[in-house]
């Protein structure tokens, strides 16, 4: 069936029962003319695992862009992109939420981009077809919620913000905000922005949430029409095998978790988790002794597990007590250092609490760009942060492989909410990559990315706008009925305050406003005044941070890295790049060979040079300033004799351009032949005494030479020809080189 509808200018076309017919749920969404297949799939067996077994994949096919993989040997598509990772994480956050987490089948979603127009984002349609794919099939789920994309609108029509905006405005706009959830509560948000305070960010996601309605409506009636009975059999079943042990296990964790979680102050990550781990296992000793069997007791591993996040959450909410005896706004013991390494770039390592960052810069020069070659973009990306968590830094042995969706996601945060800050091209042309290797992790090591990484690029004498940290908000709260009744937001979440019944909302920032926001949430949604106050504990906690950062480096340091090359831009005319170039790259290749310089030229005619020795640059700098400069009367020169000819002599003033030297300018008494005053190879010092209309430079040697010079009558011109004495071809003449 086919279901349509407008939105935001738009039309939005859904089709189910055409494509994909064996999966639980399957749809495709038509947003302008990008076309996304979804897929819900459900295994039909339980796994043995812990945690609930949710993936969610975004395919970009290069087809649905006309395009064909820029690769020369691999041509289909391989491994994700990051793009493709940080989509898919985002639709697994809004959707996650609304699942029992008690449930132990697979769960699939696959998003298939089928065409791509250029101008509708295909994640926001990836965003709604899951969810009405989701919504569709029998797969148990608290569907349905909606999801869109906010840009700032155009204050001069009145219009502060803009639903789904394209993606030409995405790019160049101060706001690209991402909202999932109903019209009552924000289940997940995705932001990067430039500096905008958190009046303007609340009333967006405000704008959003208000909006939500129109698409649930239009969602409601497909659901209606085609959406299958779900399978309460299954949530059934996990209630049953719940029931067997749920109120010895509630009153035994509440009766029992002031003695072991509460009794002292647990500073330590690995205090803390000696003491949940004893609870727990006094628990299953005391289960075994009313006749729980082993088989029961391993089901509800995870749902005791659960209950000591409870307990920890219930302190907070009705005590404002936390586990490591801080208060409810205060951060963990901050420390950092600047240029902690020797040799590198730049370098800090940040430490809050137990969670250590370091963070290391490389400088390169602007061809060192990273290469992009994706389905929605071909071009170059100039700064790039990159985030490892080995296994050690969790106290853990485990495989060193590629890097993780968890990884590229925590990796894009940071670097989303650092890049309004990182200097543009023309003012600090170098290629900018920050490595941030987490040493210690125990809650929000992504923030603490931000901070060493903002301390680091300060360090390499990166001249960053401002300074720029995150902070991550956490939450305790008491849900009924799918609605949070009572709540506690606290500053800086770590280890067992992360739980079911919270959320982990990190704000990046200045002192003057937001660059990224990321929220994730265990609950079913969080209202506005939730949302609101942990804007606010995030600016007063970014606050904090900034005050350390400074109090380490005030500003950027003055110069790079001696170690680090070092660049020279400056702006040609655009249309002297031939010249500088070259037939055939010739003349560039030429001052590459002389001065050792790597030398980069935009379209737009910014010219970068890379040395690894200031005096490589500075010739090199040289050498390409007097190929696209204008030579003016009045100029002296000291120049090599090119080519003599019967008329006169050419003289080289600077690589590129040459001059005439007419045989009566070469002496103050007459000279018969050129040949007779001049050698070719000789330096002389030469004077411009003409450049006339056609651009071709008239020398004189006598008025370099003489200081009362006044110049002889000009002769007579023959006609042009080749080589007459009294004048000279135009074939003669210095060409322009392409």
């Amino acid at each position: 069936m086919k279901f349509e509808t407008e939105f935001a200018g738009r039309k939005l076309i859904v089709t189910t029962g055409e494509l994909a017919g064996q999966a639980n749920g399957a749809c495709t969404v038509q947003y302008g003319e990008t076309v996304v297949l979804a897929t819900a799939t459900m295994g039909t067996e339980d796994r043995d695992t812990d945690f609930f077994p949710l993936t969610v994949e975004y395919e970009e096919k290069f087809y649905a862009a006309g395009k064909i993989k820029g690769s020369r040997f691999i041509k289909r598509e391989t491994k994700p992109t990051d793009e493709a990772i940080l989509t898919g994480r985002l639709i697994d956050r809004s959707l996650r939420p609304l699942f029992n987490q008690e449930m132990r089948r697979d769960v699939q979603l696959i998003n298939t981009v089928l065409a791509f127009d250029q101008e509708n984002s295909p994640d926001m349609v990836a965003l709604c077809a899951s969810i009405l794919a989701l919504s569709i099939s029998d797969i148990p789920w608290q569907g349905p919620i909606a999801g869109m994309r906010i840009g700032l609108g155009q204050p001069e029509c009145g219009e502060q913000f803009a639903i789904n905006p394209i993606n030409a405005n995405i790019k160049n706009n101060n706001l690209d905000l991402i909202v999932s959830g109903s019209p009552d509560k924000i289940v997940m948000i995705e932001a990067g922005a430039q500096e905008v305070d958190e009046e303007t960010m609340f009333k967006a996601m405000k704008f959003a949430n208000d909006h939500f309605q129109v698409l649930l409506n239009f969602f409601n009636e497909i659901i209606k029409k085609v959406g299958k009975q779900k399978n309460v059999a299954l949530l059934e079943a996990l209630n049953k095998v719940k029931d067997e042990y749920k109120t010895l296990a509630d009153d035994f964790i509440r009766d029992n978790a002031q003695k072991y979680l509460f009794k002292q102050t647990l500073k330590t990550k690995a205090d803390r988790s000696a003491a949940k781990d004893e609870l727990e296992k006094s628990l299953d000793e005391f289960l075994a002794q009313r006749g729980i069997d082993e088989e029961t007791r391993s089901k509800a591993a995870s749902y005791i597990h659960g209950l000591v996040y409870r307990e920890v959450s219930r302190a907070i909410l009705e005590q404002e007590k936390r586990i490591d005896g801080r208060k409810i706004d205060e951060i963990r013991p901050l420390s950092a250092t600047a240029g902690f390494l020797p040799r590198v770039h730049g370098s800090a390592l940040f430490q809050r609490g137990e969670t250590q960052v370091l963070s290391i810069v490389t400088l390169g020069s602007p061809g060192m760009e990273q290469t992009l070659d994706t389905m929605e973009e071909s071009g170059t990306k100039r700064f790039m942060h990159h985030y490892n968590f080995p296994p050690f830094s969790v106290g853990e042995t485990g495989s060193m492989r590629a890097t993780g969706r968890r990884e590229t996601g925590h990796g894009a945060l940071a670097e989303r909410g650092l890049y309004p800050m990182i200097p543009k091209e023309d003012t600090f042309a170098y290629t900018i990559r920050v490595v941030s290797e987490v040493m210690s992790s125990n809650g929000s090591s992504s923030m603490a990315s931000s901070c060493a990484s903002c301390l680091a690029l300060m360090d390499a004498g990166v001249p960053m706008k401002k300074p720029v940290v995150g902070v991550a908000i956490g939450l305790a709260c008491e849900v009924k009925n799918n609605e949070i009744v009572k709540y506690k937001t606290f500053t800086d979440l770590q280890d067992l305050e992360d739980g079911p019944g919270g959320m982990d909302f990190k704000v990046i920032g200045t002192r003057d406003g937001i660059t990224a926001v990321q929220m994730d949430t265990k609950t079913p949604g969080l209202n506005f005044d939730i949302i609101k106050e942990s804007l606010d504990r995030a600016k007063k906690g970014r606050n904090q941070i900034l005050d350390l950062i400074v109090s380490i480096l005030p500003a950027p340091r003055a110069e790079v890295s001696l170690y680090a090359p070092k660049i020279i831009s400056f702006k040609i005319n655009p249309d002297k790049i031939r010249e500088v170039v070259g037939p055939g790259g010739r003349v560039i290749n030429d001052i590459i060979a002389k001065t050792g310089a790597t030398i980069d030229i935009e379209q737009d005619g910014l010219v970068a040079i890379t040395s690894e020795n200031n005096e490589g640059l500075k010739k090199a700098e040289e050498m390409v300033k007097n190929i696209v400069r204008e030579i003016q009367v009045g100029e002296t020169f000291e120049g090599k004799v090119t080519r003599i000819m019967d008329f006169g002599a050419f003289v080289e003033l600077v690589p590129g351009h040459e001059g005439m030297v007419h045989v009566s300018e070469m002496a103050p008494h007459h000279v018969e032949h050129p040949s007779d005053f001049l050698k070719e190879g000789d330096v002389v010092p030469v004077k411009v005494i003409e450049v006339d209309s056609m651009g071709r430079v008239n020398l004189s040697i006598r008025a370099a030479k003489e200081p009362d010079y006044v110049p002889r009558p000009k002769p007579a011109r023959k006609p042009m020809g080749r080589g007459g004495r009294g004048g000279h071809s135009h074939s003669d003449r210095p060409r322009r080189r392409f």
